[in-house]
């Protein structure tokens, strides 16, 4: 049972937790995009992707673009799109979303009834699910060290995804510009371009190489940019390199290690301007990694014995 006072440690306990991606007060904290997200889901169907998320649900909640661009560590993803994950690992474990292997993240039936305050109570439901589960189990844990240990079990969960792609980039920005041209040519090749070459021209707004994608019965002369980005990169390296490649292209390819700001998106989709098409630093790790290029995955065999068969026997 849940006293009133263990209620007000609970309270300041979910707080911590909290504060745990609290580092930046001009960032809100995850708790600030339980409801947006929920809510802008439901506009859109039911479904988005994480960069549709980001995107939708920052500009409903009408972040500035200093907020948007603020980065989370060496980690390739900005503030907002990490506390965005934290909040979408809360709605998992309050049954409310639940995602595909493809990075599509989409309303359960409970997710599409749900009310505002249902959902902004979420988090204490799950510190207080957890509790009981430990407590059941005969520890005798506070509830302070309860918060503590499942933010710590929550931020493992949500950094597993992150610490690879962590590794990974730190090594792409490490590779002389060369070996990552070469690198960038050999994805490309995997997936599916032809004639892929590599240029590198000094003046030439940017352009580091040419490739054609075939689709059906289309092909398509695609010019591509690859550059290992620290930092963001800004729509001015959108423009100049849209710039170097009308009328000798059918289509633009920006790839980096780094991020790409906001006003970098919204420029390379603007209206009337040829498309150009974003990889940034996370997408390219997991572009690799499915690829298996510098990337091995493992899986786990799992064994389950069916009593009922071996009995009917």
């Amino acid at each position: 049972m849940i006293t009133a006072r263990s209620r007000r440690t609970l309270s300041g306990a979910v707080d911590f937790v909290g504060a745990q991606v609290a580092r930046n007060p001009e960032v809100p904290t995850y708790n600030a995009y339980l409801w947006p997200i929920v809510e802008r889901l439901r506009i859109h169907g039911g479904s988005m992707t994480i960069e549709e998320m980001v995107d939708d649900v920052a500009t409903a909640m009408h972040l500035s673009e200093e907020q948007r661009n603020t980065e989370h560590g060496e980690t390739g993803r900005s503030e907002v799109d990490y506390r965005m994950a934290w909040a979408r690992t809360y709605l998992k474990k309050g049954g409310v979303l639940e995602n595909s292997e493809r990075g599509v993240w989409r309303l359960t039936p409970r997710g599409a009834a749900v009310s505002k305050p249902e959902v902004l109570d979420i988090p204490k439901q799950v510190h207080q699910a957890g509790h009981a589960a430990r407590k059941a189990g005969k520890n005798n844990s506070s509830v302070a060290d309860f918060a503590r240990h499942e933010a710590a079990e929550l931020a493992q969960a949500l950094d597993e995804s992150l610490t690879w792609i962590e590794e990974l980039l730190a090594k792409l920005k490490n590779l002389p510009p060369a070996a990552f041209e070469r690198l960038s040519q050999r994805m490309l090749r995997e997936k599916g371009f032809s004639k892929v070459e590599v240029t590198g021209r000094s003046g030439d707004g940017g352009i580091d190489g040419t490739g054609v994608l075939r689709m059906n019965l289309l092909s398509f002369q695609v010019l591509f940019q690859c550059k290992r980005y620290s930092g963001s990169v800004g729509p001015s390296v959108v423009r100049d390199f849209r710039g170097a490649m009308v009328g000798r292209a059918d289509k633009g390819l920006i790839i980096t290690t780094g991020t790409f700001t906001a006003e970098a998106r919204r420029e390379a989709v603007r209206d009337g301007a040829p498309a150009i098409d974003l990889i940034d630093g996370v997408g390219l790790c997991e572009i690799l990694k499915d690829l298996r290029i510098g990337v091995e995955v493992r899986t786990v065999e799992e064994v389950t014995i069916r009593d009922v068969e071996l009995a009917e026997l």
